[in-house]
């Protein structure tokens, strides 16, 4: 019992530290992590984003699962949303490797110290994690089509949010992929400053935003469109072009182009 005192007075004491602390303090906290990320090996990377791609997916299964409870009116969402929390919790809690979260991370090591040969490492680590994740996301989806391991009206209530998003045109998957891009780099900014208990907090209220606004998650979208791809419901090439690789510009574009780019702005002259 002493020992659990012990631990939550530290907690406590961390949080009240990151609370009070200049934003310049954060900027320096995520910019290690994002050298950290940059210096892993590709084998520790990949393997990471694969599970973070499977874990994901669990956001369109319990999405599906609640779905299917509900009736079809206008206020459904507003309940089966919730669902799409879990893959995200697991992830960031879990620390595995998701895409979204590195349009921010390893980001800010460049803005500070730029130089081609950190653009290069960059690079490395986005193609690595991103490739990991789809290939998670595919071996999630194949399992949910082929493995039957759902009761139908369960299932049903899967196809029925895949269906949702795959109804997207290119063009709206780019344009809802900007504020999810940005809310989840926001994310990852004022996770430092949370407890645990805050962590889980305000990892399910952002992501439930973006499940709620319709928003375009390029990994969690991508199970969704795949889903629908080994059903023979779409077409892998026009799902690449027109879902995957929009929403993947719209979560760059929030994520780094603008939330990123903005928070080096503001700590820029105290760093």
């Amino acid at each position: 019992m002493a020992e659990e005192a012990d631990l939550d007075k530290d907690e406590k004491e961390k949080a009240r530290l990151y609370e009070s602390a200049p934003s310049s303090v954060i900027f320096e906290a995520i910019r290690r992590e994002g050298e950290h990320e940059l210096s892993r090996p590709a084998s520790a990377l990949w393997w990471s984003g694969v599970a973070g791609g499977l874990a994901i997916s669990l956001s369109v299964l319990c999405k599906g699962f609640l779905a299917s409870f509900l009736p079809d009116a206008a206020w459904a969402p507003a309940i089966s949303n919730l669902g799409y929390s879990v893959g995200f919790l697991i992830v960031i809690l879990g620390r595995m490797q998701l895409f979204t979260e590195s349009t921010i991370t390893p980001i800010l090591p460049l803005f500070l110290a730029p130089s081609v040969a950190k653009a290069g490492q960059i690079a490395r680590l986005w193609g690595i994690v991103f490739v990991a994740n789809l290939t998670g996301c595919t071996l999630a989806a194949a399992v949910l089509v082929f493995g039957d391991l759902f009761p139908d009206n369960r299932f049903a209530g899967i196809l029925s949010v895949s269906r949702h998003f795959a109804q997207a045109t290119a063009t709206e998957h780019f344009l809802w992929g900007i504020p999810a891009g940005f809310i989840i780099a926001a994310l990852v900014w004022t996770l430092p400053r949370m407890e645990s208990a805050g962590e889980v907090m305000m990892i399910v209220i952002l992501t439930y935003m973006i499940g709620i606004g319709g928003m375009s998650h390029v990994i969690a979208g991508s199970t969704e469109l795949l889903i629908l791809v080994f059903r023979g419901e779409l077409a892998p090439g026009m799902t690449v072009v027109s879902g995957i690789l929009p929403g993947l510009a719209g979560n760059i574009i929030g994520g780094t182009g603008i939330f990123a780019t903005l928070t080096y702005a503001q700590v820029r002259g105290e760093i």
